[in-house]
């Protein structure tokens, strides 16, 4: 698929997502919310890990106004299906069978930080700003809460939702929304590098049912559920050639044949 509004560059093992709309400070609109949602889906067999970020100065400012604007003259169900869009988009990468590095700078307001809430690792640049900015337009934020909430929890997510704040960079490290702030776009673009290794030192089946095993537990009915399905998921990795593997290589200390330089 040839994308308009994405520009993705795959570098060995590793797939770079990068949100191309600059002129519109990477806001959403549908064609961009389409090409996230294959992108995600139709990820090459062989990547190891995404590294999502934005080009221009500003990483993502949420939703087009222009497509914001088109919801008025929609009827009830036409919204619902562009919603739901819009939810598929934020459920395909939330459920990446692989690492997701988020590299955030400029800017990330709503739709934008919900981007953030799914990536599994975040690097903002000093003097990001964030907002969950919907309720300061009359809307919601039904499509990010899922991953809001997971992520910084109830507490942060009601202050934040409820009045549309702007916050610093500071502020999101405190709450758990990014995980590292970096001085420089010279060092966010080596602790990228720095995640990127970390993770090709990994097993890439561990990661994945790792990722699942998460999911599966945070929606799981109670301790019985997940006890067995833990204890399922261990033993069917240690006698995958995956696992087997990567012990046999810690016991012989030597690296297992997924190791990348």
């Amino acid at each position: 698929m040839t994308y308009n509004t994405l520009s993705i560059e795959k570098l060995d093992s590793v797939s770079w997502c990068k949100l191309n709309r600059p002129e519109v400070r990477n806001a959403f609109n549908a064609e961009m919310i389409a090409e996230l949602t294959h992108f995600a889906r139709n990820l090459d067999a062989d990547v190891r890990t995404v590294v999502l970020l934005g080009e221009g100065p500003v990483f993502c400012a949420g939703g087009d106004l222009r497509w914001m604007q088109q919801s008025l003259e929609m009827d009830r169900e036409q919204n619902r299906q562009d919603a739901r869009r819009l939810a598929e988009m934020y459920f395909a990468l939330d459920r990446l069978r692989v690492p997701l590095i988020g590299s955030i700078h400029g800017a990330a307001f709503g739709g934008g930080a919900g981007l953030v809430c799914v990536c599994d690792y975040a690097i903002a640049q000093s003097g990001t700003k964030f907002s969950f900015s919907e309720v300061r337009l009359g809307i919601v934020p039904a499509c990010i809460s899922p991953f809001v909430l997971r992520k910084i929890g109830p507490g942060y997510a009601r202050s934040l939702f409820l009045t549309a704040e702007r916050f610093e960079v500071q502020r999101a490290y405190e709450i758990g929304l990014v995980h590292r702030i970096a001085e420089s776009p010279e060092e966010a673009q080596n602790l990228v590098k720095e995640k990127i290794q970390q993770v090709l030192e990994c097993g890439p089946e561990a990661i994945r049912h790792t990722k699942n095993l998460m999911f599966e537990l945070l929606f799981a009915s109670g301790d019985e559920e997940q006890l067995n399905r833990a204890a399922d998921l261990l033993a069917s990795v240690r006698v995958s050639e995956e696992g087997q593997d990567g012990l046999r290589a810690f016991l012989e200390k030597r690296k297992p044949r997924w190791h990348r330089e």
